[in-house]
């Protein structure tokens, strides 16, 4: 998850977003649909096209209860909603996001599905089996603390509940170019194996369904949203700054194995 470098007023974050929907040539006077959003909302690896295979992993019904934590603009949270028709509380971190979330979510007619909570992944605010699913998308890099975030989600969802997740993690050999799109330098830059994260996962008190690194299939959509293929089309970089650059040393440590993509749905026991 790419997180934004300056902090923008309400106001602002409204107009840049009605900016680019508008040049792309989409009317937000009318309904939009999450597809025609998913260039610019979906804040991660892969893209639209991640979020709808994680989505046939996950398995959620349409009375489930769903957590996404790390939601950013809530592009996932809006193609859920829109395809199973669940409700879905959000948690993020950025003020800034949350604004862009808000105003996404009543373009797309799904405000009333959807709930953005502003705070941190590590002190969620919610009770013990709140949730059914837990997703989450390319937010585990931006955290340390991988044990207190797994023990979290653990916490809020319910007896038999999954977690489904795509996340980054670190190579055989040591992470090299930067600026990512998770870390602007090596201090930030909190990846862990695929085989730690698992062992953290299993430690929490998950039960593993499906576990698997799609770094290969997922290198030629490296981010494909960094860099609009048109002028006007939508993408990341209506909020990010420098992204072509961090996309490119993405893929650059996808290809020299230094980061991998991994993708799982583990459950409580």
């Amino acid at each position: 998850m790419s997180r934004l470098e300056e902090h923008y007023s309400a106001d602002d974050i409204e107009s840049r977003i009605l900016a680019a929907i508008r040049a792309a040539g989409l009317n937000p006077e009318q309904r939009l649909s999450p597809e025609e959003l998913g260039a610019l909302d979906h804040f991660h690896t892969g893209g639209l096209r991640a979020s709808r295979e994680l989505l046939e992993i996950a398995q959620i019904q349409a009375d489930d209860k769903v957590l996404d934590i790390g939601a950013g603009l809530a592009g996932s949270a809006r193609l859920i909603a829109s395809a199973i028709g669940c409700r879905i509380d959000c948690i993020e971190m950025s003020n800034d996001y949350c604004t862009g979330a808000a105003l996404l979510n009543r373009l797309t007619g799904l405000e009333n599905r959807i709930k953005i909570h502003q705070g941190s992944a590590l002190d969620l605010p919610f009770p013990e089996n709140s949730f059914d699913v837990v997703w989450m998308q390319n937010v585990g890099m931006n955290i340390a603390d991988k044990r207190k975030l797994y023990g979290e989600i653990f916490r809020v969802l319910k007896p038999g509940g999954r977690y489904a997740f795509q996340e980054m993690a670190a190579g055989k050999v040591t992470t090299s170019y930067f600026p990512l799109p998770w870390a602007s330098n090596a201090a930030h830059n909190y990846l862990i194996s695929a085989e730690e994260m698992r062992s953290v996962l299993s430690e929490c008190g998950f039960i593993v369904e499906l576990f698997e690194d799609t770094s290969d299939s997922h290198l030629s959509s490296t981010l494909a949203n960094a860099t609009p293929a048109a002028p006007g089309q939508l993408g990341l970089a209506v909020f990010v700054d420098n992204l072509a650059l961090k996309a490119k040393n993405a893929r650059r440590s996808l290809e020299e194995g230094q980061v991998r993509l991994v993708r799982g749905n583990f459950r409580v026991k």
